[in-house]
């Protein structure tokens, strides 16, 4: 019905007020009806391409003509494509390139088409096509690739590149200029330094895969039980799987040592959520006698191809030499995925899917190389560098006169301004990334924490999204019962004890009747049941609902005995070992988990649960035995879960149902106190259900079971028939009470998302939880603050209903969004760049129900639309792929294993380092790296300024003013240990970071690395080159020779002088590094004195110590440094007196 609502403009009033019927009618219908299949062609054609056309605003009034109707979203398709040779010019020539290079790319890599598959059982060589090997890879190159890749991963660089160009020249004998070792050595060790690291990243990889591909597996085969490698499976294998081991492949289900025929298995690596699933074998193979006679049937299973999905399989089971053939559908609960482990028992499973096909590999992406936006920045400015250089070596030749061979002169003038683009700028900086990341890990307020990306900590001070996992991440994902309400009387964790009373009181009075007279509990019932009209004691109702919660529900207690046997429920009730130490809970759920754990601490115990009954423990220490007739289990569309028992001792049956108050407040009688209430519960951060119960009469129940067993055996409609019978029985219910379940949060979860969006960061949830447990967290969590209102996205499956959500959600404001994974899939198919748009301007968006790559998908979103630097959060295996896809992810090392910090950029253990990690680490290292990497293209600068001004003295020669020893030890030894020990320097103190999270908001505008900040750069060295060189060759007429001398050791002195200007809090080891560097200088004056003679000119003339030691020497000096320094010192001081920033009015 919904896809047939006409999407186009009113025509007519007629039409009008037709549109508004149907839309009308689609609005109070529930979802979309059978007749939604029935679309004329016409109208489908129709109604898309009157959407393009449309304003994304349809109200659910019609088209009223108000301006606001037209207030449209900014529209992805608005703009109309440009023509001929306009289009080639705006950017066509670059569509066309890419076209073609994806072109070329597809044909080199044509996947192989992937498609359903027969598996016949224990026959791998019956498999008709190739299936890949079963291995885990997460290497970036191998052997052959090794050099190539890193060397690319290197060059792509320009300032990279531009090096190796620059050091290639110096083979050239005409263009030789200095010594070869000047070029080659800093490139060289840049070189050496990132294949060592890349290698040692690399073979670490390497090692982890190796050993998860060595891991032993018990084969079944004709001749009994073999030991293979997890590498060497092959699809249609008979694969043994112990408990507690790592399920190797993709499997369906066959067999299991568990008497019921099903076990439970951990799929937190995969989907995130601790909690246990059931998983059932399939029928025909569990009912076989023994192991070896999965090899006596001609049985195969038939497989859908593989998919992403990991929720949902299709397939069937066919045994053929049965008579007649036997056929059983396959569905999520047959199978075993691989990267899940075994918690209950022993399975034995059929190999479906291997390697990259498995369901875990599939949801995985390809580790990106990341490189931070500094970089990217850096990178832009020493492109307009090589411009200057470039432009500078042009002028110098036409002052010159294009005398004689001109072309060599350019490209020498070239090569001898080429420190402009100073080299050490990328081992500075890789130096001073490093010496963060040990910062980082050797900081006592964070400890644990491990930096494993160390090319990108400035990241940690430019983010705006903040993306994170729910489970494990905020919240412990352990549930405390904390409240229970009976409509008149509440009660809480400290009146727990009152329950446990009013219950030893209720049980022995049951107990003595029951000996007597074979009832139980029946004289409180009768009264009910013939005048419902009595108010029952509160002794009573807490009786009820307690027996409810210790009935209604899918935990099977477990018993770890000291045999090593798991589940002594063999043997009969009265040797059986029910000693509460050994007693473990299962269940796919920790909120039922929680409940169980609860009616035990009360009273009532759940001792021991089949498929067919369960028994309880009474306070008395008898056991009661309950027949489990049906149940019905929890789904996200009827958000509820009952069961229908009968007591052994009096054959009452009584259908339980407990489920979300929307579901419930519907079919429970009427009542005055239940929305509210779970209002109060909700506010405080618990997850509510709501219990109720129906007592039912033999004939009742027959009739119900009569119709329900030919619901279920239906080829049509069969959920929708089911659904219904069932929700016959669901009328009028007695509601008994409302439980309210705490899933606790990690330590100092609120402060810290508190801190982050005062920081200017946007919180994104992304969980693959239920949509009200998502709701709650974020919530309690104070992601959504109280003010706020939250817009829950309704489900939508067409075009037409995405529009209207949007819509709707467009309407509100300051609103925080709440969608499933399923919704944003279908609005991200038709309104991508609406949503993104929208849900960027909310203060935060919660995504529930999302698989791994859903998560990925919607951190490249933000990336592609926003521009900004996002950062990632989880802590299972689930959230490797957000982790990979973020511009920097961080991992949590949590209960759900490591697989996510190994995969991470950065490690931490607990959720509230984050706020640390980013406020203080990230500021310093962002502040830094922008100090370090200006400050070391101001020394190139200057030095080249000196070198054109010496030029242009000396008739625009093309010779070098110092040689290439003074050169090296400029760059190094000499300025070196200063210039590094910027990444000393902090702004602000990290307390003061920490109390102000907004002064983090100006990192993320960039302002202190701009094309701004680095022309004032620009600026400061031309001034100080040109004085220095000007003030040495005005100063020294009548000692020529000793210009190089003087005018190098007033740029020494300079350079120190402008580092102690840059530094904004002083260190011991800066001051340290700067004496250290000077005291090189000094010893080197005397010790290398052939150097300090005028370029090549005059090799000869040595520079005598008794020069050096006159006092004219040293005022002149003095004289010209303090010309160069002495108006920056002026000019800060001015500066930070007139417009200070924003921190030093918090520090003063």
């Amino acid at each position: 019905m919904a896809d047939q609502i006409p999407l186009y403009p009113v025509r007519s009033a007629a039409a009008g007020a037709a549109a508004n019927r149907k839309r009308a009618a689609y609005y109070s219908a529930a979802g979309p009806g059978p007749g939604a299949e029935r679309h004329s062609r016409y109208q489908l054609e129709d109604e898309s391409a009157h959407l393009d056309e449309m304003p994304l605003m349809m109200s659910e009034e019609g088209f009223e003509n108000e301006e606001s109707d037209y207030h449209t979203l900014p529209r992805a398709r608005i703009t109309r494509r440009k023509r001929g040779l306009e289009w080639l010019v705006c950017g066509g020539w670059r569509f066309l390139c890419t076209s073609c290079c994806d072109w070329l790319i597809h044909v080199c890599q044509r996947k192989k088409q992937l498609k359903a598959r027969t598996v016949w059982l224990g026959c791998p060589e019956k498999c008709e096509e190739k299936h890949p090997r079963n291995t885990i890879k997460n290497q970036k190159y191998n052997l052959f690739t090794f050099i190539p890749g890193v060397l690319f991963e290197q060059f792509k660089f320009f300032l990279n590149l531009y090096f190796l160009v620059v050091s290639c020249s110096q083979f050239l004998p005409a263009l030789k200029i200095g010594y070869l070792y000047t070029y080659w050595a800093p490139l060289g060790f840049v070189l050496a330094v990132t294949i060592t690291r890349e290698a040692i990243d690399e073979f670490r990889r390497f090692q982890r895969d190796k050993e998860m591909n060595s891991q032993l597996y018990s084969k079944l085969t004709v001749r009994g039980k073999v030991q293979v490698k997890s590498s060497d499976i092959r699809v249609g294998d008979l694969i043994i799987v112990e408990k507690n081991q790592r399920i190797p492949s993709d499997m369906v289900f066959l067999r299991t040592s568990e008497k019921a025929g099903s076990c439970f298995i951990r799929t937190d690596q995969l989907d995130g959520e601790t909690d246990w699933k059931l998983r059932v074998a399939v029928s025909c193979t569990q009912r076989l006698p023994a192991l070896g006679d999965l090899f006596s049937i001609s049985a195969y299973v038939y497989a859908q191809r593989p998919q992403l999905d990991i929720h949902s399989f299709e397939g069937t089971f066919t045994r053929e030499d049965s008579d007649p053939p036997v056929h059983e559908s396959l569905s999520i609960e047959n199978t075993l995925w691989a990267s899940t482990v075994v918690a209950s028992g022993t399975v034995i499973g059929v190999v479906i899917y291997t390697g990259k096909e498995t369901r875990s590999v599939m949801n995985t992406s390809n580790p990106k190389n990341k490189v931070g936006l500094l970089d990217l920045e850096l990178n832009q400015l020493t492109k307009a560098l090589l411009v200057a250089l470039v432009a500078l070596a042009a002028v110098m030749v036409t002052l010159q006169g294009f005398v004689g061979p001109w072309g060599r002169s350019l490209f020498r003038f070239l090569l001898l301004f080429s420190y402009i683009i100073p080299i050490s700028l990328r081992v500075n900086l890789d130096m001073g990334k490093a010496a963060y990341g040990w910062l980082m890990m050797r900081d006592g307020n964070i400890p644990g924490t491990v930096v494993r990306t160390s090319t990108i900590p400035e990241e940690l001070g430019r983010l705006v999204y903040l993306l994170t996992d729910k489970t494990g991440t905020l919240t412990q994902n352990e549930m405390v019962f904390k409240r229970l309400h009976l409509g008149t009387v509440s009660y809480g964790t400290d009146t727990m004890d009152e329950i446990q009373s009013h219950l030893i009181t209720s049980y022995p009075q049951t107990h003595s009747q029951a000996s007597g007279s074979g009832t139980s509990c029946t004289p409180p019932r009768k009264a009910q049941s013939s005048a419902p009209k009595v108010r029952k004691s509160v002794s009573s109702r807490i009786h009820e609902a307690v027996k409810a919660i210790a009935l209604c529900h899918n935990v099977t207690p477990v018993y770890e005995s000291h045999g090593g046997a798991a589940g002594e429920t063999e043997h009969t009730e009265a040797d059986q070992d029910f000693s509460d130490e050994n007693r473990t809970y299962q269940a796919s759920s920790p909120d039922e988990v929680a409940l169980v754990q609860w009616t035990e601490s009360v009273g009532l115990t759940l001792v021991s649960r089949d498929l067919s009954s369960m028994q309880l423990k009474t306070p008395g220490g008898q056991i009661l035995t309950y027949h489990v007739l049906q149940v019905f289990p929890f789904t996200s569309e009827s958000k509820r879960m009952g069961i229908i028992v009968r007591e052994e001792s009096t054959a009452e049956i009584t259908f339980y149902l407990k489920g979300a108050d929307v579901a419930m407040s519907t079919i429970v009688q009427y009542n005055d106190w239940l929305e509210e209430e779970c209002g109060n519960m909700a506010r405080e951060g618990l997850r509510t259900l709501v219990v109720a119960k129906k007592s039912l009469t033999e004939e009742q129940y027959q009739d119900f079971e009569n119709r329900y067993s030919q619901a279920k055996l239906s080829l049509h409609d069969r959920a929708l028939k089911v659904a219904a019978v069932v929700e016959s029985l669901e009328r009028e219910m007695e509601l008994l009470c409302l439980t309210g379940v705490e899933d606790q949060l990690q330590a100092d979860v609120r402060p810290t998302l508190e801190m982050l969006r005062n920081a200017g960061i946007k919180i994104w949830m992304l969980t693959g939880d239920k949509l009200e447990t998502a709701t709650c967290i974020a919530k309690s969590s104070h992601l959504v603050s109280r003010t706020q209102d939250i817009h829950v996205f309704r489900p939508v499956t067409s075009r037409s209903e995405a529009h209207l959500e949007l819509n709707a959600f467009r309407r509100k404001h300051d609103c925080a969004l709440v969608i499933s994974g399923d919704s944003l899939e279908v609005c991200l198919k038709y309104y991508e760049h609406e949503l993104v748009e929208l849900a960027c301007q909310g203060p935060a968006v919660v995504c529930c129900r999302c698989s791994p790559t859903q998560k990925a998908h919607i951190v490249k979103l933000l990336q592609q639309h926003t521009g900004r630097r996002t950062c990632a959060v989880g802590d299972g295996g689930n959230d490797v792929s957000m982790i990979q896809a973020a511009d920097c992810g961080i991992g949590i090392e949590g209960k759900e294993g490591k697989q996510a910090s190994l995969a991470a950029d950065f490690s931490i253990t607990q959720f509230k380092h984050i706020g640390r990690l980013l406020m203080v680490h990230g500021r310093n290292s962002y502040k830094r790296s922008a100090a370090l990497g200006q400050f070391v293209m101001h020394r190139g600068l200057i030095i080249s300024t000196m070198q054109a001004v010496f030029s242009s003295v000396f008739y625009f020669a093309s010779v070098p003013l110092y040689q290439g020893f003074l050169m090296v030890g400029y760059a190094t030894i000499y300025t070196m240990f200063p210039v590094f020990s910027l990444v000393l320097d902090q702004d602000v103190k990290p307390e003061t970071a920490l109390l102000y999270p907004e002064l983090y908001k100006d990192l993320t505008k960039g302002r202190s690395l701009s094309f701004k900040t680095f022309l004032t750069w620009v600026l400061i060295s031309i001034y100080q080159g040109g004085i220095l060189m000007y003030g040495a060759l005005l100063l020294f007429e009548s000692e020529f020779v000793h210009v190089v001398a003087i005018s190098f050791t007033a740029l020494i002195l300079t350079e120190l002088l402008m580092v102690a200007l840059t530094i904004r809090t002083w260190h011991w080891l800066m001051v340290v590094a700067e004496f250290l560097s000077l005291g090189c200088y000094l010893a080197s004056l005397a010790f290398l004195n052939e150097y300090f003679g005028l370029g090549r000119v005059s090799l000869g003339a040595f520079l005598d110590v008794a020069f050096i030691t006159t006092l004219t020497f040293l005022w002149k000096v003095s004289a010209i440094t303090v010309v160069s320094c002495l108006p920056l010192y002026i000019l800060k001081y001015l500066k930070r007196k007139l417009s200070p920033p924003s921190y030093s009015k918090l520090t003063s």
